[in-house]
């Protein structure tokens, strides 16, 4: 056995995810571990992957786009993988901004509302 592979349970451990989650992204082709017998061991590419994978997710990018990104680079490699991820990028920014904007308006509102309630509040004492 290879010093460079990790098992599931190392695997687990290294990212910090559930069994659960790491089945998951094999089962949606995201991972593929090697497998003996019922033993799952993952290569160094996996352990790449599951750092991409892990970044798109924080941020918000879908499992689908990134199963769909990671392709490109095995179908069309670096530069186009690098080509499509500057397009996710620029989409992504484009929604974290309209949240950002919707969670400022919405945290100015109740401001407003809480701040009207306190002094509801003091004007009946």
């Amino acid at each position: 056995m290879s010093e460079t592979r990790l098992s599931f349970k190392e695997m687990c451990a290294k990212f910090d995810v559930t069994p659960r989650t790491l089945r998951y992204y094999e089962y949606i082709e995201l991972l593929a571990p090697e497998r003996e017998g019922r033993s799952r061991f993952y290569s160094p590419r996996d352990v790449a992957r599951m750092t991409l994978i892990l970044r798109g997710r924080r941020f918000g990018f879908q499992l689908e786009e990134i199963r769909q990104w990671l392709l490109i680079y095995e179908k069309e490699g670096t530069t186009a993988q690098m080509e499509a991820w500057v397009e996710m990028a620029n989409r992504q920014l484009g929604e974290l901004h309209e949240q950002q904007t919707q969670i400022e308006t919405a945290m100015t509102e109740l401001r407003q509302l809480r701040d009207e309630v306190q002094e509801s509040l003091l004007k009946e004492k």
